[in-house]
């Protein structure tokens, strides 16, 4: 029936033409943007140097000595008074 009407010879899309045949539309292009999130990994070297500074800070204090010396005087005037002046 569509194909006479329309002045087509034949039968569309394999169909009987006694029962009605569906019409194909124009097809619908959909369009569906999808987004993948990927991790890559990147190592990143860092390296720390440590500097030790040993800084001495010298200090004088005085050390004190002291010394001593003994001197013995022996006066000894004797046990008799006689022999005091004995000409020594």
């Amino acid at each position: 029936m569509f194909t006479r009407r329309f002045g087509m010879t034949g039968p569309m899309n394999n169909c009987n033409c006694d029962q009605e045949c569906p019409i194909i539309e124009p097809a619908i292009n959909q369009c569906v943007e999808r987004q993948f999130c990927h991790e890559v990994k990147h190592i990143c070297p860092i390296n720390t140097h440590v500097i030790n500074k040993h800084i001495y800070n010298h200090t004088y204090t005085p050390s004190y000595t002291c010394t001593e010396e003994n001197q013995v005087i022996n006066n000894d005037p004797g046990c008799c008074s006689k022999f005091m002046n004995n000409g020594f």
